[in-house]
């Protein structure tokens, strides 16, 4: 009989309409495994947890055939992928991360242009500091991945009066609010840009993708936020960007991760950081269980999940 183990990162009695034909075992990173490793066949990798920890048991599950993160990015699992059993898929969390993830992007965008920061110091101070800051209103904002976090981003956007939104992808496609660009369209868009919104998954294409030329060509003054992954960005680039003053970043992810206490990204002139959370929320956990059910009830009958990003769909 095939294994029908499922480990899962949330205790199964509180999910709730999961199939019965499988077996539940509960493992959120705890050095005890819960069962056998050789006998699950549906691996829902535990959230924020270091890559050491949750790829140990996926090096003994020679019979498993979905892997299921509960994160949007996978780079953390890519060292496992060569040793997958035939036939194992490797499924993102697409979806669970979009609303918390979006919320925080404007959240950062609203604070940085508003000099939240410079207001709760003052406040610290009891200094009254008033004067004009910059709005979003009338701003042109140029969003860098545009699947379902860019997507969102934009949607929160819209009531802000904002001056425009670009969309950049891997590839030129038509969109339901208008075209998206190619990334080789970058140059042409981002001089336009009064905000750059990172939003795309950690690739080999990706990597350093705002490189000293990238940010070069951002306009004087010009905010970028990166809630992607932190090597999107070239901490060295963008360090000297802003200690010349010349552009404001706002990120909630950074190379090295987490930032060492004394990095000089903590105080760069015009950084606003928050420490990588995006995704942990009230909002992630019901939307990470209505992932799980979806997945599992596909799984029990036999059908493809959703969210394959290894090996691509369609392979």
């Amino acid at each position: 009989m095939d294994p029908a183990d499922v480990w899962l990162p949330f205790p199964p009695a509180g999910l709730g309409g999961l199939p019965d034909a499988l077996t539940y075992h509960h493992w959120d990173g705890a050095p005890e495994f819960p069962a056998d490793p050789a006998r699950c066949a549906f691996y829902a990798v535990p959230y924020l947890k270091p890559p050491a920890v949750v790829l140990e048991p996926l090096r003994r599950m020679t019979a498993v055939r979905v892997v299921q993160t509960l994160t949007a990015g996978v780079e953390h699992m890519r060292p496992a992928l060569p040793g997958l059993p035939a036939g194992a898929v490797l499924c993102n969390a697409a979806g669970v991360h979009d609303a918390s993830t979006a919320e925080l992007a404007l959240t950062l965008i609203l604070a940085a242009l508003r000099d939240v920061p410079g207001f709760v110091r003052a406040q610290d101070a009891a200094r009254w500091s008033s004067g004009f800051r910059p709005a979003l209103a009338d701003k042109r904002v140029l969003i860098v991945g545009y699947g379902g976090i860019g997507q969102a981003v934009e949607e929160r956007l819209l009531p802000f009066e904002v001056a425009g939104v670009d969309r950049v992808a891997r590839t030129a496609r038509s969109a339901a609010r208008g075209p998206v660009h190619a990334l080789a369209d970058l140059p042409r868009l981002l001089p336009s840009a009064d905000v750059v919104v990172l939003a795309v998954p950690l690739t080999d294409e990706t990597r350093h993708l705002a490189d000293a030329a990238f940010l070069a060509r951002m306009r004087d003054g010009a905010l970028l936020v990166n809630v992607a992954r932190g090597a999107v960005v070239d901490t060295g680039a963008l360090l000297a960007e802003l200690e010349a003053g010349r552009l404001r970043a706002a990120l909630d992810v950074t190379d090295p991760e987490p930032l060492p206490a004394k990095h000089p990204l903590w105080r760069a002139p015009g950084a606003l950081i928050t420490p990588h959370v995006g995704g942990p929320t009230s909002a992630f956990r019901p939307r990470a269980e209505r992932l799980l059910r979806a997945q599992l009830a596909r799984f029990a009958a036999g059908e493809r999940p959703a969210h394959v990003v290894h090996p691509a769909p369609g392979a």
